[in-house]
């Protein structure tokens, strides 16, 4: 194990992805699919193989700035690693390009969902499976990599929560960074937080077959309910069989990644006690106010195709309601059975703008969820109120704890540049994607959908459903681009760029 762990990162992540294909050829063997359980193996050996000559070539090689490495780490596996996921994927289902499977395992990878494949019966199951597997590892790598480099180098939201530069280390960890082996400490969280991940999983997975969900459909949801994917076999949990016990059981379960407290061996620093997480509470506000909004319009509304005074059809729309703002809260992506009883209850035909903005807004730091992150949202809301308290009374001292001012200090501050930068990365995204021929409003339900890594927002957001399938070429490589920048985010790209780094 020593031997391994001092291999570089690169080469033991393709080992681990090359290892994982023997999953779905073993599902396409069982299933008596040889197509595909021939493509699955054959191409886990030939990267095997590949795996181990490259790791004998690069063995005792250390970079030269550790802290420019994790980054460079990260970035490096989402731009290598779909390639190497694609192959076998593309083996599989022959009758489409490349750049297709591609932009599938960057999609899958980086815990988007997006995918291309609008008609679930033309993938293999074997291949469904090897789609949710790979969400399922890139929200682990997503949550260990958030633990064990983004916090050290105070990014990821950690830079809110510290009030310290982004990219420079927090206080007490400048140690780690500089001289820690990023392999270790990988391996070292992995320990902890494997088991709770995998375990949270299987849980989830048992769960549903008991609900009465098919065992496939069943273990691709929890993989990509624990993972914030949203990915599905069959498009959705409202074409699942489950029925409403299967999404009581993947709400549950999408509350994890509200706040990095549920997770073991999260850094604890800006941490108070659990009745007064922001993260939490702000997440449970969200909770009650988004739902309650919708569902009291009703009786503001002019509705025709409503039913009026029906109990049953009211609690529909109020739980389609909840759940949706949950799962588009945590950039899962998840749409209830029920959202259709809630948008006629609650007059809006499309109520775009709102999931929208739930996605944006994203889940709590270190967590799989994507977004601009709760913690990021609350540290703005408390700059605001201390700001407008001043205009009352300019020479009142803001109390609550130095915890608390930091916060609305330096920690507003740093969300403030964070999502000025998420803005403009939208405004280029959009502009990107303009360029290739998309109109505004598709350009931009696209661009938010991939950069805060909640892909089924395209098929929701708009007035009617938008496909990925009818994107050009170019159109994709730029949302694969999207994917990957919201998903590492804008101030870990910065860090990685700045001219601090290039020095030897």
């Amino acid at each position: 194990m020593r031997r391994l762990l001092d291999l570089p990162l690169p080469v033991i992540l393709m080992g681990i992805g090359a290892v994982a294909m023997y999953v779905p050829a073993a599902q396409g063997f069982a299933a008596r699919d040889y197509l595909s359980a021939r493509s699955f193996f054959y191409s886990g050996t030939m990267f095997l193989v590949l795996t181990v000559m490259v790791g004998i070539a690069t063995a005792n090689r250390e970079p030269r700035d550790l802290a420019r490495a994790h980054l460079a780490t990260l970035l490096g596996a989402y731009l290598l690693l779909p390639l190497m996921f694609a192959v076998p994927f593309q083996q599989a289902v022959p009758d489409t390009t490349f750049l297709n499977v591609w932009f599938e395992m960057v999609s899958s990878f980086t815990t988007t969902g997006a995918t291309i494949f609008d008609t679930p019966r033309r993938l293999p199951s074997s291949v469904h499976l090897w789609r949710a597997l790979v969400g399922w590892g890139g929200g682990f790598f997503i949550l260990l990599a958030a633990v064990a480099v983004l916090a050290p180098l105070n990014l990821g939201g950690f830079e809110v929560a510290t009030g310290a530069s982004a990219g420079r280390g927090a206080v007490g960890t400048t140690q780690i960074v500089r001289i820690a082996d990023p392999s270790a400490r990988l391996w070292r969280y992995s320990r902890v937080l494997f088991p709770v991940y995998g375990g949270l999983t299987l849980l989830l997975w048992i769960a549903l077959l008991i609900a009465g969900e098919r065992s496939l459909v069943a273990a691709c949801h929890a993989m990509s309910t624990i993972s914030t994917s949203g990915i599905s076999p069959v498009l959705g949990l409202e074409r699942a069989q489950a029925g409403v016990a299967g999404e009581m059981l993947v709400f549950a379960a999408m509350l994890l990644a509200l706040s990095r407290r549920f997770w073991p061996a999260a850094p604890l620093v800006g941490m108070q006690p659990t009745h007064r997480d922001p993260e939490i509470r702000l997440g449970l506000l969200i909770l009650v106010v988004v739902p309650a909004v919708l569902f009291l319009r009703h009786w503001f509304a002019t509705l025709d195709d409503a039913e009026p005074g029906d109990l049953p059809f009211a609690l529909s729309a109020a739980w389609g309601s909840l759940f949706t703002t949950l799962s588009f809260l945590t950039t899962n992506g998840f749409v209830s059975a029920d959202w259709a009883e809630a948008r006629v209850w609650s007059g809006l035909r499309s109520p775009g703008l709102i999931l929208l903005g739930l996605a944006m807004m994203g889940g709590g730091i270190a967590t799989t969820a994507g977004g601009v992150k709760l913690l990021r949202v609350y540290a703005l809301s408390r700059h605001a109120e201390r700001e407008l308290e001043r205009l009352v009374f300019p020479s009142s001292i803001g109390g609550a704890g130095p915890a608390e001012r930091r916060l609305r200090r330096e920690g507003a501050q740093a969300a403030w540049v964070f999502f000025m930068l998420f803005a403009a990365s939208i405004g280029v995204v959009v502009g990107a994607l303009a360029l290739t021929g998309l109109s505004f409003e598709p350009a931009l339900i696209f661009s938010i959908a991939a950069l805060s890594t909640t892909g089924p927002l395209a098929t929701v957001a708009g007035d009617a459903a938008l496909s990925y399938a009818t994107l050009g070429s170019s159109a994709k490589a730029v949302l694969a681009a999207a994917m990957v920048l919201g998903r590492l985010e804008t101030l870990a790209m910065i860090a990685l760029l700045a001219p601090v780094t290039w020095r030897n």
